[in-house]
This record gives C-alpha cells, structure tokens and sequence, in this order.
C-alpha cells in the first residue's frame, strides 16, 4: 500500500477512536487506541520507536521517539493539545527527514471534530 492509500486508512482508524473515546484524554490513551485500530485493520504498526541521530561526530541512539510508524512509510505524530501549532508540523517534518520517510500525519484528538485537527505533512526528499 502506497502512503496516501495508507493515509486513508490512518485517518480512518483515527476517527473510530476519537468517535469512542471523544476529547480530553492524554495523548498516550489516544496513541494506545489508535494502534490497536490499525493493528485490527492488518497494518505493521511500530510504537515509540528510537530514532538515532547523527550530529558530527556524536552517535545519539535515541534522539526522539516516534509516537507510531505504520507500514515502516507513514509517521503519526498524536497530540492532545488546545490547538495544533506551527512548531507542531516543523517538528513532525524533522522527523520525517531524520527517519527517512515521505509523509506524516500529525493528529490533535482534543478537538470536537477530527477533521479540525489533523494535518498532512510531506516531507520532499
């Protein structure tokens, strides 16, 4: 499955959890939820994965953590925060670029609707 068609199926699987559990929650319960959804839909889902970081000469094994990576192509950033900010789509775009892949989605559950908090972010390698 390509990353857009994965998109999809992200989005989709985001939904039913946010429909169930609604706003307000820590983003580790959305994150939890969410994985067991796409792990139900068939998907190859790794959580809080290490991402080393090379900076000179300095090997850091563990830079960052990704909160979820499906399929090994597709990297979801969870919030649960007021509003989504400009930082936010930087930093996932970091990620994006340090772990090699095309495309993330960054997904705040503490919204009314979904649709309000979920941004698509392209990293143009």
């Amino acid at each position: 499955m390509r990353e857009n068609e994965l998109t999809g199926v992200i989005i989709g699987c985001a939904m039913r959890v946010h429909t169930v559990l609604g706003p307000g929650l820590l983003e580790s319960a959305y994150e939890a939820c969410l994985d067991y959804e796409l792990n139900k839909a068939g998907l190859s889902v790794g959580k809080q994965i290490p991402v080393p970081l090379v900076y000179q000469n300095i090997q850091l094994e563990c830079a960052y953590r990704l909160d979820l990576i499906v399929e090994n192509k597709v990297i979801v950033e969870i919030k649960s925060v007021e509003s989504l900010k400009p930082i936010h789509s930087v930093q996932l775009l970091t990620y994006l670029k340090l772990a090699n892949c095309k495309l993330g989605l960054l997904i705040n559950f503490n919204v009314l609707h979904l649709k309000e908090g979920l941004k698509r972010v392209a990293n143009n390698l």
